[in-house]
């Protein structure tokens, strides 16, 4: 069967027609299936994907399968959010967020125009309506030019400006803008991480879910899975073969909603964390008008889970609107991926303050997407924020796995850099051809924001 890309282009770009090509597989108990690999990459969304991706073009001389439990690769948080290219504001400093979604994403915007990728750079308004939603601006300005213009460039508007430009939006104390803040085709984008993966030598297997994982007397893992029924409504729950195995020198955990309960079936007890889970809600925009060309975003909550429920577009320049914060105790639960109908009134409200003209009765639920969380944490930099976790668990005696959690946003515009810095973690100084001084820089910063990460919660 073969994968059919999310968007036709007139002209499709070679990856993508090597892509149709490609034939869905699932595990086998074949010899060909059953042998060793050097690596083996637990999820396949955007950032599984770049990892297997980076491992296979920098690392010719080893080996690499990606496991996905789904059908087709980038189905659940990768493919469920608003795919904005985020520059970088409000990470704070000496965080892996921060690093790695500056280096991501330029490594991103890159990517996209050598691959033909579809990408805008729409800017991003950080809006604000009285001098408490003022003073949040300037502390993300305040940031952003202590890290320099050049990585993220920031200005404040005049009001003509605001007017001229989107005069629809009510900014009644100030207008922050994102100069380097954009959209991405994200379907686009995965379908080529993986063909370009399997192009250089990778393996990818689907409809596969990792039951457990052992750490062997040599070293290795051994990674035992089951097939997941392809015709099964939950993808999760239907195993139609018996349990089968492989082994590997270095497991990588970035199955996102999934990682935490799989590192905790591998890592001792004093390792084991409580997996959060925040679901978002998106909404659609059947009206014409208003029809800003600027992604739209309140000014920062401290403390909120994420960003507010703020206006982005897609890449027809539809609007659309989210998404805000619903805490859910899993994302297998029935009904995690339906629309709340009682969000729409809190979001519409939210809406309004920045875009009163919004025709209400033309907002509707659309989507949901499930960011996996390390707490009941903030989308920004304060006394609840806590940065992605990526670390080889070498000092709990297992070397050669590491463990990449709590990875939401920004993990789509991260993830070639997280890539590049996983296979910094795992090599080193032995250099390949995805180092990088800007990663580098990241895993030096990255270990004072993890020292301290609790466990015990």
């Amino acid at each position: 069967m073969a994968i059919t890309p999310s968007v036709f282009l007139a002209f499709r770009p070679a990856w993508q027609k090597r892509l149709n090509q490609q034939i869905t597989r699932c595990f086998s108990a074949s010899a060909q299936q059953r042998v060793d690999f050097t690596h083996a990459v637990i999820g396949g969304g955007a950032v599984g994907l770049a990892i297997a991706r980076q491992l296979t073009l920098s690392r010719p001389d080893t080996s690499t399968i990606l496991i996905e439990r789904h059908g087709a690769i980038g189905t659940e948080t990768s493919s469920r959010n608003s795919e904005v290219i985020h520059a970088g504001l409000y990470y704070g400093h000496n965080t892996l967020k921060t690093d790695l979604c500056l280096a991501g994403k330029f490594k991103l915007y890159d990517l996209c125009d050598k691959q033909g990728i579809p990408y805008r750079r729409t800017k991003k308004w950080i809006i604000a309506q009285d001098e408490q939603q003022m003073s949040e601006l300037e502390k993300v300005h305040k940031f952003a030019s202590e890290v320099g213009y050049d990585q993220v460039p920031t200005k404040f508007l005049t009001r003509d400006q605001i007017s001229e430009r989107e005069p629809y939006v009510r900014a009644e104390a100030g207008v922050l803008e994102s100069e380097s803040t954009g959209i991405v085709d994200s379907h686009n984008f995965m379908q080529f991480l993986e063909a370009d993966f399997l192009d250089n030598g990778g393996t990818d297997v689907l409809h596969t879910s990792v039951s457990r994982v052992e750490r062997l007397p040599s070293g290795n893992y051994k990674i035992y899975t089951k097939t997941m029924d392809p015709l099964s409504t939950t993808g999760f729950t239907q195993p139609i073969e018996d349990e089968d195995a492989i082994e590997v020198e270095t497991l990588i955990n970035s199955a996102g909603l999934a990682a935490i309960p799989l590192s905790n079936s591998i890592l001792p007890d004093h390792r084991q964390i409580k997996p959060y889970y925040a679901k978002g809600t998106y909404f659609s925009y059947a009206s014409s008008h208003p029809k800003p060309k600027t992604l739209l975003y309140p000014a920062p909550v401290p403390g909120l889970g994420g960003l507010g429920t703020h206006l982005t577009l897609d890449m027809a320049g539809r609007v659309r609107f989210g998404p805000d914060v619903e805490w859910i105790d899993s994302p297998d639960a029935a009904g995690a991926l339906s629309p709340n109908p009682n969000q729409l009134k809190e979001a519409l409200d939210m809406i309004a303050t920045y875009l009163p003209s919004v025709d209400r009765s033309a907002v509707d639920l659309d989507y949901c997407g499930i960011r996996p969380k390390l707490g009941k944490t903030s989308g920004t930099a304060g006394p609840t924020f806590a940065d992605f976790y990526i670390k080889e668990e070498k000092d709990d005696g297992f070397p050669g796995f590491v463990n990449l959690l709590g990875i939401e946003s920004p993990g789509l515009t991260s993830s070639l850099a997280i890539a590049e810095y996983v296979e910094n973690l795992l090599y080193g100084s032995q250099t390949g051809q995805g180092r990088n001084v800007d990663v580098d820089e990241a895993k030096s910063r990255g270990r004072k924001g993890q020292k301290n990460f609790d466990f015990h919660h």
